[in-house]
């Protein structure tokens, strides 16, 4: 079985971090993995995309065109990549920062109010942990036990007090 997700927003809001992290819980779980990051020239606010495969086989091409999961941080991606998804694949959209009501009734689609919710929380930045959580209860595409390795793998040595902060976004976004 193929899994391919994209993740969209902006520079500066997570994305390729989310990314890494789902493509080492992959590896922990010995799935074949494709972690294909894209962001533009601008350090923060530029566009932002990270392409993940987790596979059983092999993966051909790291480009996702035809996502069967889509998480979205802001209005410019809702509106490029959200007519791409998969039917019956799951959209994960922060609320916070999109206003629009996807009309597509071919697809799950999970509004978080991510970005207020790590305000609320004391969690600053880290309203992609929070959507990754929603997206890991509603996919199902890691087993639980993958989510503390695969993170202690993501966060460097001089970074090594943000561990807890992101399980407890992780927790709180599968709570949503």
């Amino acid at each position: 079985m193929t899994t391919q997700i994209l993740l969209a927003g902006s520079g500066g809001q997570g994305l390729l971090f989310a990314g890494k992290f789902l493509a080492y819980a992959a590896m922990i779980e010995d799935k074949e993995v494709s972690w294909y990051p894209s962001y533009g020239p601008e350090a923060r606010g530029g566009t932002s995309t990270c392409s993940v495969i987790l596979s059983d086989e092999p993966v051909g091409s790291p480009i996702v065109q035809q996502p069967d999961i889509l998480m979205v941080l802001n209005l410019p991606s809702y509106l490029k990549f959200m007519p791409a998804v998969q039917p019956g694949g799951l959209l994960i959209v922060d609320s916070s920062m999109i206003a629009e009501t996807c009309a597509r009734d071919d697809i799950r689609v999970c509004c978080v109010p991510a970005t207020q919710m790590s305000y609320d929380e004391n969690m600053k930045g880290l309203a992609n942990m929070i959507l990754i959580g929603r997206m890991l209860k509603e996919s199902g595409l890691l087993l639980p036990g993958t989510v503390e390795p695969a993170m202690k793998k993501c966060i460097p040595p001089a970074k090594a007090a943000m561990l807890e902060l992101n399980l407890r976004a992780i927790a709180l976004g599968a709570a949503a």
